[in-house]
């Protein structure tokens, strides 16, 4: 009552007592660092006491932990993950300037944290508890969200998050099945309207921050990252505090058992800036790593296709208008604009120039191989001419070993956590001694069996086939010609193949099916399959989103040739 002082947050006069003796705002939450002057000694004494029998009560109830959030949970895991991407390289401005002002907008917009009170259940449960004792109304606790805080410079988050004071009442009235207070809460129907929080949104924020910055890392390289083990996704909640206890529901939110989707997290990115009302990103220009021009260069030697054909590439992304600023800068909340795909965008370029050249309909790319193969018979000069045949070969057989590899490693992953669980303090000696125990006898039975033990991490990589024009057995196609399949005409060098196939004559409408074109491997030749499933391992995507790209391109670039086609049609049907 002698504290009159205005609340620095939402301006009013409602203060309570902690157990610590500090002030704070009964409408906010809002803890100051001013304590209450008390000169009875007596009432001293009965407050210590107070607070040391609520304090015993409570470790009792939560086996020592701590009441935390869902929302303290997730950005834990987005410190780990933007602190790994920092280890890889990517600028230090990113985690406090960037990604830790989009997670405070989403807690905002999302009425987690930075309001006045908390949307939903949670409020009922709090306005229980408003006309309680100072003492009983909110007992001091340690903040997570500022433990915890992304940018550790800043200032405690407790004093505009909402939600980090509340009293037991509410955690035994939300979550009696978590080891969170608002884990059952989280899962209600009416949440899902929201923009709910999730582990592949968390790569999603990754991705936005990425994107706002320009770093030359691509949605499909984070992901592969991912599963590489170079950031933290798969049982991250090992990495919690152990007063952090896990069960029940809050596994079901943490616990991931599948590897993150390209298209699950691309789409939550975007819902994402649209929903915290982001600005237009910063311009991807042709200096731009993201810029087609640029991606592409890097997917050609990837590929160990010639170096020549990265004119062509340029002179089709010219052509059609998708190395414009306007097409590929983000814009969020702007549904004119066509959601780009940066890494399938530049990987489809690369087919339909194959396409152009080569023509991939199983026949007259092999007639120029063997064209080709003569000529380097008899020539003595210059660079050999580019064989499809032995590219082909070569590659092929990369490709078969990586994808063995691959494949076996994912067939050897341990999907169980590492670290035990345990949700009480009387079963934790037992638990960890159980798990000693197996891992003791995998150790003795791998000796016996003469089993390699696993090996460390390889070091993060951009690519994942490399290829050395020093090999002398002739496997690295970067220096060959593409003399063998153009020719000149009025001083420009133009193919020697005139024609084209096109993947679809009329593009789906992407919202109803979710494909601009379908898909299906026996109604297309093998030389293009063979070109899709190449760049589909080097994205780790499945091939119909690469298809769904190249027909775009297809139309782009012939889209007169179609539309007289398409009216002449309608005209026959007449």
């Amino acid at each position: 009552r002698d504290f009159n002082e205005r609340c620095a947050q939402c301006s009013e006069v409602n203060w309570g007592l902690t157990d610590g003796g500090r002030f704070y705002c009964r409408s906010c939450h809002n803890v100051t660092e001013r304590t209450r002057e008390v000169v009875n000694t007596d009432f001293i004494t009965n407050s210590r006491v107070q607070t040391i029998s609520k304090g015993l009560k409570k470790q009792g109830k939560n086996d020592g932990g701590c009441e935390w959030y869902i929302c303290e949970g997730f950005q834990l895991v987005l410190k780990k993950q933007v602190e790994a991407l920092q280890a890889l390289g990517v600028c230090p401005q990113m985690k406090d300037e960037i990604l830790c002002n989009f997670w405070r907008c989403y807690l905002q917009k999302s009425k987690q944290a930075y309001c006045k009170r908390p949307a939903g259940e949670t409020v009922k449960a709090l306005s229980v508890c408003e006309s309680s004792t100072d003492v009983d109304s909110d007992p001091e606790r340690p903040s997570l969200l500022h433990l915890l805080s992304l940018s550790e410079s800043e200032g405690d988050l407790q004093t505009d998050c909402s939600f980090a004071s509340s009293v037991s009442k509410v955690s035994e009235s939300t979550s009696v099945y978590s080891g969170s207070v608002d884990g059952s809460l989280y899962l209600m129907k009416n949440q899902k309207e929201k923009l709910r929080m999730t582990m592949p949104m968390t790569l999603s924020f990754c991705y936005l921050a990425l994107l706002w910055v320009r770093e030359p890392i691509t949605l499909s390289e984070l992901l592969r990252f991912v599963v590489e083990g170079h950031i933290p996704y798969m049982n991250v909640f090992q990495h919690f505090p152990e007063k952090m206890k896990l069960c029940g529901l809050d596994l079901k939110i943490f616990c991931v058992e599948s590897w993150p989707v390209y298209e699950e997290v691309f789409n939550k990115m975007h819902e994402l800036a649209a929903f915290l009302d982001l600005p237009r990103f910063p311009d991807i220009t042709e200096n731009c790593f993201l810029h087609p021009d640029m991606l592409c260069m890097k997917y050609l030697m990837e590929a160990n296709l010639p170096d020549e054909l990265h004119n062509w590439t340029c002179r089709v992304v010219k052509k059609i208008g998708i190395g414009e600023v306007d097409f590929l800068t983000l814009m969020p909340g702007n549904k004119s604009t066509r959601k780009v795909k940066y890494d399938v965008l530049a990987a489809a370029v690369i087919v339909v120039v194959l396409k152009l050249l080569f023509l991939l309909d199983d026949h007259y790319e092999w007639l120029l191989s063997e064209f080709a193969e003569e000529r380097n018979k008899n020539n003595t000069e210059g660079g050999p001419y580019f064989e499809f045949k032995k590219w082909y070969e070569v590659v092929k057989h990369s490709l078969d070993v990586e994808q063995k590899k691959l494949d076996e490693e994912k067939a050897k992953y341990l999907w169980r956590c590492e670290k035990p669980l345990f949700y009480s303090v009387k079963n934790k000696s037992k638990v960890l001694k159980r798990r000693q125990m197996v891992v003791n006898l995998q150790n003795q039975f791998g000796k016996l069996s003469g089993s390699v033990q696993r090996a460390e991490k390889p070091n993060p990589s951009s690519f994942q086939l490399s290829w050395s024009e020093e090999n002398t057995d002739g496997s690295c196609f970067h220096g060959h010609s593409l003399k063998g399949v153009l020719q000149e005409k009025c001083g420009l060098l133009t193919t020697m193949n005139p024609d084209y196939w096109l993947c679809t004559v009329k593009l789906c409408n992407e919202k109803l099916c979710g494909h601009l074109a379908h898909y299906r491997e026996v109604e297309f030749p093998q030389s293009y399959h063979f070109v899709l499933g190449l760049f589909s391992f080097l994205l780790r995507i499945q091939p119909s989103y690469i298809h769904d790209e190249v027909c775009m391109i297809e139309h782009r670039l012939f889209n007169k040739k179609l539309c007289k086609k398409l009216k002449y049609n309608s005209v026959l049907r007449k």
